[in-house]
């Protein structure tokens, strides 16, 4: 009889680090039975099976840092109302504690191995943390690990709590330390158009609507527009994120905070407010909190709006950086890396292609927790981990985009000033201006003639005896034509304060 093929995901151990191949193990039991652990792991049995369970990312849930120090942080308000309402001694909550407060500065992030993709609505997760938490603080107290006869991961460490509760908890608190670091990015990558605003303020040039010649405007007009666009979305995702200070610690399994003591919900989520300095409160209806993800939705699509909006910059960006000789040939993007291995000299916008990439991936991932929001049933949404992998990826994504943007790319850009004069000089496009003065229809037939023999539009008005040198002179004023200030010749740009500002408005 020939063999069955060798499934390669047979055992959990094949798929674990290498250091935990060649350790010595513990023996550890559930109410499946017995599974050996590497003696050095700070996880245990529940942490194996999922591991074995969902070889699906081959990405743990530690790629997310601030997801595990969330979590750490639920758990850590968790053990301080325990204790303050006497459902947990005190040298177990404080060792509980203390093992929270390791992790939360970065320690044992590597434990945390079960995939970002799993079955049964974050339990995994949970356990892994009720389980590293626990044997870090069996270690603290000078036990072995393993010794869950005196500190338990589900009777000690997950006390008066439930999946359902910690875990989208801890997904709102990551969210919004997150956010803190993409905000940066976007701040100083809209600083970093508005400096090229006001570099650029000076020079006009030709304003397009549907890739069609419009009206003349200045460089700085449309990298300061590329600024305040960016801005608004820091204002649209604070916005966003307020919605997520609304967490259900205490509803336990379904809202109706079976198991939890009396006063755990208020002490629970006054020691989270002071563990993570987040203004954070407890959902008035617990029931309907646990089954709705909606806040998802909200959070997701304002990363999808910044991330569809960074996209349209960056094809802006390859646009006016065309060429560099058969294009628009408007701008010049720092040269980053040669663009063929059959081209000599060819060099191509990487930085802004990478980013438009970026924006695609994160609209997926809008679909994707769309999707898993709609898919929840009755009083859980089974799905929170595709949603959690889904908008955790996008902003961080989204904010190492903004970096390399900014830092590989806008810095470095420069105008081609004597093509750009000599297009507005060339161009048609003044005859806008001219209109209100001599009329649409007379304006329209200068515009074709001009065209036709490629003669300056100045020249024919002129000649024409429609206006005389100085009233067309006043008319065509560079400020004039771009709708400058008349008392400075300059538009309000983008300054850093004012983009603090905005940001913290």
């Amino acid at each position: 009889m020939r063999a069955s093929p060798r499934n390669p995901f047979n055992h959990w151990s094949e798929i674990l680090v290498s250091d935990f191949m060649s350790a010595q193990t513990r023996t550890e039991t559930d109410s499946l039975g017995s599974v050996e652990i590497p003696a050095s792991a700070y996880w245990g049995v529940h942490t194996a099976r999922a591991h074995e369970n969902f070889p699906i990312a081959r990405r743990p849930i530690s790629v997310y840092p601030d997801f595990i120090r969330a979590f750490a942080c639920v758990k850590q308000a968790a053990a301080r109302a325990n204790l303050e309402i006497g459902a947990l001694d005190e040298q177990r909550a404080t060792l509980i504690d203390r093992a929270c407060e390791e992790i939360k500065t970065g320690m044992l992030h590597d434990q945390f191995v079960v995939g970002v993709v799993q079955g049964g609505a974050g339990t995994s997760s949970n356990m892994n943390a009720n389980e590293v938490i626990t044997n870090r603080a069996l270690e603290l107290a000078g036990h072995e690990k393993g010794d869950y006869a005196y500190i338990n991961p589900n009777d000690h460490t997950n006390h008066s709590q439930s999946t359902n509760d910690t875990y989208p908890t801890a997904i709102k608190i990551a969210l919004a330390f997150s956010l803190g670091s993409l905000l940066e990015e976007l701040r100083l990558l809209s600083e970093s158009f508005a400096v090229k605003g006001r570099e650029f303020s000076h020079i006009i040039k030709v304003g397009r609507t549907q890739l069609q010649d419009a009206v003349p405007m200045t460089l700085g007009q449309e990298f300061n527009a590329f600024a305040v666009t960016l801005r608004e979305d820091i204002e649209r995702l604070q916005e966003a994120v307020s919605l997520l200070g609304e967490v259900n610690m205490g509803a336990t399994a379904i809202g109706t905070g079976i198991n939890a003591p009396k006063g755990y919900k208020e002490s629970v989520i006054r020691h989270l407010r002071e563990i993570t300095e987040l203004d954070l409160e407890t959902a008035g209806d617990l029931v309907e909190s646990t089954s709705d993800t909606g806040v998802f939705v909200t959070f997701s699509g304002a990363l999808k709006r910044s991330a569809l909006k960074l996209s349209k910059i960056s094809n802006d960006l390859r646009l006016l950086s065309s060429g560099p000789q058969a294009g628009l040939g408007e701008i010049n993007l720092p040269a980053r890396q040669a663009g063929s291995s059959i081209m000599p000299g060819k060099v191509n916008p990487v930085i802004p292609e990478a980013v438009s990439q970026v924006a695609y991936a994160i609209a997926g991932s809008d679909v994707t927790v769309s999707m898993a929001v709609e898919a929840g049933q009755l009083q859980l949404n089974a799905f929170e981990p595709i949603i959690a992998h889904s908008l955790f990826q996008s902003i961080t994504w989204l904010e190492r985009a903004c970096q390399t943007l900014r830092v590989n790319c806008v810095d470095g850009i420069t105008a081609n000033e004597d093509r750009l004069e000599d297009m507005v000089a060339r161009s048609v496009t003044v005859i806008t201006a001219l209109a209100p003065v001599i009329g649409y229809a007379e304006a329209a037939k200068l515009a074709k003639e001009a065209l036709a023999t490629n003669a300056k539009v100045s020249e024919l008005v002129v000649s024409r005896g429609l206006l005389d040198q100085d009233a067309l002179d006043d008319i065509l004023q560079p400020s004039k034509l771009a709708g400058l200030a008349p008392e400075t010749g300059a538009i309000p740009v983008i300054t850093g304060d004012a983009a603090a500002e905005g940001a913290d408005a």
